[in-house]
């Protein structure tokens, strides 16, 4: 398991808090683990709230027509990665 990066730390929590997660801590979350189905075992809707909370802690928007969401989603690295990227200051 690789070290976490704090930006990956940071939207690790985010989702914890966001989806009112028990029993984890975002270091515990593996980085390159999916967090869909396999993983944290995520789902539509909870990628739904995260889009919302992204927007609002992060000052962009992640679109559902978006072709690059499977991407962007398909783990805490990727998602932290695009969320630095793209973060509006």
């Amino acid at each position: 398991m690789s070290e976490l990066t704090p930006v990956e730390l940071e939207v690790g929590q985010l989702i914890i808090d966001t989806l009112n997660l028990e029993d984890i801590a975002a270091a515990d979350i593996e980085a390159e683990a999916p967090l869909f189905r396999e993983g944290l075992g995520l789902d539509s809707i909870d990628a739904l709230e995260l889009a919302l909370a992204i927007s609002r802690q992060y000052g962009f928007q992640l679109r559902s027509d978006d072709e690059n969401n499977a991407r962007i989603f398909s783990s805490l690295r990727a998602l932290a990665a695009h969320i630095a990227a793209h973060h509006v200051k």
